[in-house]
């Protein structure tokens, strides 16, 4: 299962309001106390969820809620007690680091592929990062007593949330390193990349400034990163709006940042393990020297 499968529908991101673009990367932004609506349950897509035992899935989701996140709505502040864990449906949020308390740099991204709130599986409940959601949808929302008492119970779960935060950690140290020596072309093409995997979206309503924050560059190297990667016929983007329109030399354009994470992905995912689980073995070749020694 590649993680190019995660995801279904399209992003359409609003253009940020001036007071939300001041939450993204200046001034004091609110509190993660939002009245967050909580919509009707249906299956879980959520790709942890899904790869319990039906028994102990079907427990755990009873203990969830199925909320509506909306663009722009803060989860948590770093320093913010974790009250709730997220499991994403067809959301995308972003992990954002801050610096001097008013610049923001994203660092991770997770979809239904993860679960926000990663902390409370290492045994700490104070979130270091941001929690953003960048595209709207729907996610399990639960508590963090239930969760964590159904965690300790729950030697399942405990495997795929123990396997989880490598590849986030993956994600976010080699965002770190990508951000300090690759180009921004190079880094607006595996950020598309990345977030068309999560949501399969392959257009997108971004303005500039936010793109700028989520590299960590200025606004003016977005606006040259993305022209030159039109004029390559790769995207088209015309005023916040932005379409990939060619896959496949976008990931030729992109970093090796955007494989690395990927495959990263990849081997945590559950259907790529039971995959490999269930390959019967290579025979052993017996009828000669040359073939035994695979020549």
């Amino acid at each position: 299962m590649k993680l190019n499968d995660i995801g279904s529908g399209s992003l359409h991101v609003r253009a940020p309001a001036a007071s939300a673009r001041a939450q993204h990367g200046h001034g004091n932004a609110p509190k993660a106390e939002t009245a967050t609506p909580v919509v009707s349950r249906g299956p879980a897509a959520n790709r942890l969820l899904a790869a319990l035992p039906p028994k102990e899935c079907r427990r755990l989701l009873d203990a969830t809620e199925q909320v509506a996140l909306t663009y722009g709505e803060f989860l948590y502040e770093p320093g913010d007690e974790i009250k709730y864990v997220y499991f994403p449906n067809d959301c995308l949020v972003s992990l954002l680091t801050l610096v001097d308390q008013h610049q923001a740099l994203e660092v991770g991204l997770v979809g239904r592929e993860g679960m926000v709130g990663i902390p409370l599986v290492l045994e700490t409940s104070v979130s270091p990062v941001r929690a953003l959601v960048q595209g709207s949808g729907t996610a399990m929302r639960m508590e963090a007593a239930p969760f964590l008492t159904e965690l300790r119970q729950s030697p399942a779960l405990q495997r795929e949330l123990h396997r989880y935060p490598y590849a986030l950690m993956a994600q976010v140290t080699q965002t770190a390193a990508c951000n300090r020596f690759h180009v921004v072309e190079a880094r607006l093409a595996r950020w598309l990349l990345m977030t068309q995997d999560r949501l399969q979206a392959h257009t997108f309503r971004l303005t500039q400034e936010f793109l700028a924050q989520m590299l960590g560059v200025r606004r003016v190297g977005v606006t040259k990163a993305a022209r030159t990667l039109q004029q390559a016929g790769l995207i088209d983007y015309s005023r916040g709006n932005i379409a990939i329109l060619d896959r496949k030399r976008l990931e030729d354009a992109a970093c090796t940042c955007y494989e690395i994470v990927r495959d990263m992905h990849e081997a945590v995912q559950p259907q790529h393990r039971h995959a490999a689980q269930s390959r019967p073995a290579e025979p052993i070749a017996r009828d000669g020297p040359d073939q035994a020694a695979g020549t």
